[in-house]
């Protein structure tokens, strides 16, 4: 697992959907505010119970120039390419982590259909955290939300593939990225109001979209590792399944060549501190 994340640049390609994602993801939240009736910065506050300045700086990432985004053709367009680019950078992490051919803006309808599908998506799962919010941490919601997005994953990894990708390949990908993501709204919960306000105070407003893309960051990285681990056990099942298994020498020099990998990356950090 630890080799596939390195050869998909895995920390690289979190930073690239986290970025991505903040670019599509906010304004879509104020351009949906606009025409619903509904400030996603109040959703944004309600969920992870921001207060004081941490609440402030988000209502005014979220909120400020709503209507003058939603309004006009150029907020229109930006919204558009914002969003199609996440779509893109998600659809590449698909191909790189199962080694497909790429099909860049040859799949953009794809990418749209999955961009609808994400919104409501995000919908349904903040209504399960209004409806289910029992208790300050949320558990009963984490764990409605885990079929919920085994689901999503699971057709986004077929569509964005161009049906490339076989459901019984994407299972254990979705599911453990599901897992992974409750287990990651849980601890969000308790951290973001923290790390919020922590920015805020030290960075004014410009603190809020700095919490707001590190919390991106975070679950992209699981959305990531979660690729890693799912190609890797699925190759594992169907060499099982085959009879194959490797020697262990085979095995005893892929372990020798992830310590070897994992010492080198740490002492060039090391030098570079």
């Amino acid at each position: 697992m630890i080799n596939r994340f390195q050869k998909i640049v895995g920390f690289d390609r979190s930073m690239a959907l986290a970025s991505s994602a903040l670019t599509a993801l906010v304004p879509l939240a104020v351009l949906s505010g606009a025409v619903l009736g509904s400030e996603a910065a109040d959703r944004v506050i309600d969920r992870y119970g921001l207060t004081g300045e941490g609440a402030e700086a988000v209502r005014a990432v979220f909120s400020a120039g709503g209507t003058s985004t939603s309004a006009g053709v150029f907020g229109i367009a930006f919204l558009a390419l914002s969003a199609l680019s996440f779509a893109r950078a998600t659809q590449r992490l698909f191909e790189q982590t199962w080694e497909l051919r790429p099909l860049s803006v040859r799949n953009t309808r794809n990418g749209l259909w999955w961009i609808l599908a994400l919104s409501c998506y995000t919908a349904v799962i903040g209504w399960l955290y209004v409806v289910l919010d029992v208790g300050r941490l949320g558990l009963l919601a984490a764990v409605c939300e885990v079929p919920v997005t085994s689901a999503f994953l699971l057709w986004s990894g077929r569509l964005l593939s161009a049906k490339r990708l076989s459901r019984p390949v994407l299972l254990p990908f979705a599911v453990t990225a599901a897992v992974l993501a409750a287990a990651y709204s849980v601890c969000a919960t308790v951290y973001l109001p923290r790390l919020f306000n922590s920015y805020v105070s030290r960075y004014g407003s410009a603190g809020a979209v700095l919490g707001v893309i590190t919390a991106l960051f975070g679950a992209m990285l699981v959305i990531v590792v979660s690729a890693a681990i799912g190609r890797e056990v699925r190759d594992e099942l169907m060499r099982i399944r085959e009879g194959r298994r490797p020697s262990e020498d085979e095995v005893r020099r892929q372990w020798d060549s992830i310590v070897e990998q994992t010492r080198s990356r740490w002492r060039r950090v090391r030098k570079q501190s």
